[in-house]
């Protein structure tokens, strides 16, 4: 069956580009800054032309044509865990490169994918005026509000959709509905054992590990990591996964973390060996990377970034398969 083809936008490791290939799409170009992700994206996606300059720096005229756009501007503007200084943070005004691109090559449909603190009311103004800005250039707009959870992904994460088709089509995008069925923790990551400490410096163990990137960051837990529970039992879906290797949630096997005072928890006295982070394996599984999908890197944290920045796989693809449907029924 014919792919249908895609460019991406703000790639990262690869997240969305999987769960569309899945669907029966194809990213034909791709374009990622980071270069800490290169390697990561061209070892998974061989035969995907990727531009590795700043998105600011590429006009429209050298990006082929294609039916579909896909990406998440940079999510640091918006994050309710960082400063969010929304429109008024460079990163924030990437969003204008994207409806620029939008407008010259007039897909037949786009795909942004942002954090939840978008929907904040001191970015009201600007969440509004992105999807108005988004019409303007002719498109039928539809954006929600999704927990990944709800879609296939052992993980509670909120993250916002806007989805457009070209106002030509005649066709307004319906979000897919909830599963019933729950992922939980021991769904993604019971079967993984023999997690590995990073080296020295939170360096890779590379090649010496028995399974890809089954491997954890080392080191301390900050006041304001140990102000809350993290950890899930595995009868419970994940915490979110965040960029950050330091902020990954502990291993299922550890009790609960126990409640001292306001803002203070500590490890259970006892079980303080049982307390450890997530390995970048574990977290691509409950971002649902399948494990044939290698993240390279030589610090560890670079692994958590990649991971922690993708949108889940699965979530992807429900969305990424109901686009397909929605085409299957148009004329070219």
């Amino acid at each position: 069956m014919k792919k249908i083809k895609i460019i991406s936008l703000f790639s990262g490791a690869g997240g969305l580009d999987l769960g569309f290939h899945m669907s029966g799409f194809q990213t034909i170009w791709a374009n990622e800054y980071d270069p800490e992700i290169w390697d990561t994206f061209e070892h998974n996606f061989k035969n995907v032309v990727l531009d590795r300059r700043s998105i600011t720096d590429i006009q429209a005229k050298e990006i082929p044509s294609t039916e579909g756009i896909i990406g998440g501007p940079p999510c640091q503007s918006w994050s309710e865990a960082g400063a969010g200084r929304g429109i008024n943070d460079s990163r924030g005004k990437l969003f204008y490169d994207y409806i620029r691109i939008l407008k010259d090559k007039q897909p037949k449909f786009f795909l942004v994918e942002n954090v939840s603190g978008m929907l904040q009311p001191k970015h009201k103004e600007a969440f509004t005026n992105f999807v108005k800005d988004f019409a303007k250039v002719g498109y039928t707009i539809s954006w929600k509000l999704l927990n990944a959870n709800d879609y296939n992904v052992p993980e509670d994460r909120l993250r916002v959709f806007i989805v457009g088709y070209r106002k030509d089509l005649n066709k307004k995008f319906e979000f897919p509905k909830e599963n019933c069925k729950k992922l939980t923790l021991k769904d993604a990551i019971y079967d993984l054992r023999l997690a590995q400490p990073a080296k020295d410096k939170n360096k890779t163990n590379g090649e010496e590990l028995k399974i890809a990137n089954h491997e954890y960051m080392n080191g301390g837990f900050s006041t304001i990591y140990m102000s809350r529970n993290r950890v899930r039992s595995w009868d419970e879906p994940s915490f979110t996964i965040q960029a950050g290797g330091r902020h990954a949630p502990i291993h299922p096997q550890a009790p609960k973390m126990k409640f001292i005072s306001q803002n203070k928890r500590i490890f259970e006295p006892g079980n303080e060996h049982l307390y450890r982070r997530l390995s970048v394996r574990e977290c691509a599984r409950i971002q649902t990377f399948p494990d044939n999908f290698i993240f390279k890197y030589k610090d560890i944290a670079s692994g958590y970034k990649m991971v922690g920045n993708a949108v889940p796989v699965n979530l992807a693809f429900i969305i990424a398969k109901n686009i397909k449907k929605d085409l299957s029924n148009v004329n070219d």
